[in-house]
């Protein structure tokens, strides 16, 4: 049959568009295949989900004073650090803009409060969420309950308040899983594990010199090419940096012959400094 637009309308595509549409599957013609020809939009194309309010009420997503009062009453009522993000608000912002299984880095994270919501929400959903947190190893004052605490700068705060989160998290989890009744599955606990790496220079001494430059003391001294205040440590992950492997991997150690030896990733690296 022949199809007319409806009278003060014309037709959106041109007879050849059309043709380039009707063989890419994009018009549709009614449950029946005799209805007016409409264009398809699939729905990959789609937006997903709905735009997030521009406006994000205190008593949706915290506030400094609350925020501020809940990282007190997390490290035994000692006010380690001024004006933290409200973890409510950051978790928000996970919510919108991560899946399950993201890395989330935080270039400032001052107190952590980036891993403490990845925990969190990881914990809520199940997801497996990473985070990489860095902060500049900012000191504290010395007048501070913070510097009083022990805590002799912002990355000693940040660790701390990651451990106490996460040791939270899981205690939460633990007990209300002991209250469900029969036939209920409790949450899993996130991993809240998590592994600090320090930026430093090169594990190794200078050792490049001219022919003419070597004396026989110069010879006694290289023995060994390693700084000397460097452990096994410094020198596993110096070689990872080097072999470019994932400084995030499993590892474990061993002792075979009195000689510490390590293990990364499933035999990735197996290595022995000593």
């Amino acid at each position: 049959r022949k199809v007319t637009p409806p009278s003060g309308y014309s037709w959106r595509l041109n007879q050849t568009r059309f043709a380039e549409f009707l063989a890419d599957n994009r018009i549709w013609f009614g449950d029946d295949g005799n209805g007016v020809p409409r264009i398809k939009r699939f729905l990959s194309e789609v937006k997903q989900g709905i735009t997030p309010m521009t406006i994000w009420k205190h008593q949706e997503v915290g506030h400094s004073q609350k925020a501020s009062q809940d990282l007190k009453r997390l490290f035994d009522d000692k006010s380690v650090f001024t004006y933290p993000k409200p973890v409510e608000l950051v978790q928000r912002l996970l919510e919108l803009y991560t899946n399950s299984d993201s890395i989330v880095l935080d270039f400032f994270s001052g107190s952590a409060t980036t891993a403490h919501a990845v925990m969190q929400l990881n914990a809520q959903d199940g997801g497996n969420r990473k985070f990489i947190m860095v902060q500049l190893p900012e000191v504290t004052d010395e007048k501070s309950e913070a510097f009083k605490a022990g805590y002799k700068n912002i990355c000693e705060i940040g660790k701390e308040r990651i451990r106490r989160a996460g040791d939270a998290i899981k205690s939460e989890i633990e007990s209300a899983g002991a209250q469900l009744t029969i036939g209920k599955e409790p949450r899993q606990a996130p991993d809240i594990g998590f592994r600090v790496l320090k930026l430093d220079d090169t594990n190794m001494n200078d050792v490049y010199y001219a022919a003419g430059d070597y004396t026989q003391d110069l010879i006694l001294q290289m023995e060994s090419n390693i700084k000397p205040d460097r452990n096994d440590m410094d020198l596993l992950f110096g070689c990872l940096l080097d072999w470019g492997l994932p400084l995030s991997m499993p590892h474990t150690h061993e002792k075979i012959d009195g000689f510490t030896v390590h293990t990364y990733n499933d035999d990735d690296l197996i290595a022995c400094f000593e």
